[in-house]
């Protein structure tokens, strides 16, 4: 009885086809993993959030603090609010920067920028709305992440 098998040419081109497709899948396993701890991170932190009535205007000011613990700068361009109701004309200020972002809005002119390490307070003045009612507020990043933080008015 005479039996054939695959010649050691063949049996070598796919052992070494193998071989190459296992390198190729490990670099890029490797470029992701370094990409992951080398590359640059925009990750901005809500530090606090407090509400305060002014009675001179009769609407409530929220004050936020946002720490940026990440590696890359980040640029806040939008607050959102929730219940939209409660925003009416409510205006928002940076500590840093002359144009500060958007109510319900993104605003890509918005330069209040928050660099790796440090904090800004974001102001939101003007808040219509009832004591004891739960209010969102989520700021929205340059790089297209948002940050909520529920806040209840005093």
């Amino acid at each position: 009885m005479r039996s054939k098998g695959i010649s050691p040419v063949i049996a070598t081109v796919i052992i070494v086809a193998v071989a190459i497709a296992i390198a190729i899948a490990v670099a890029f396993w490797l470029t992701g993993i370094v990409g992951i701890f080398t590359g640059r991170v925009e990750q901005l932190e809500i530090v606090s959030a407090r509400a305060e009535y002014d009675s001179d205007q009769q609407s409530y000011t929220i004050t936020v603090i946002v720490k940026n613990s990440g590696t890359s700068p980040a640029t806040i361009d939008g607050v959102f609010i929730t219940p939209s109701s409660v925003a009416g004309s409510a205006t928002a200020s940076c500590s840093v920067g002359s144009s500060a972002p958007s109510i319900n809005d993104v605003n890509t002119g918005s330069d209040c920028k928050v660099d790796p390490g440090s904090s800004v307070t974001v102001t939101i003045s003007g808040i219509s709305g009832s004591a004891g009612q739960s209010v969102e507020v989520k700021l929205h990043s340059a790089g297209g992440k948002e940050y909520p933080k529920l806040v209840v008015l005093p």
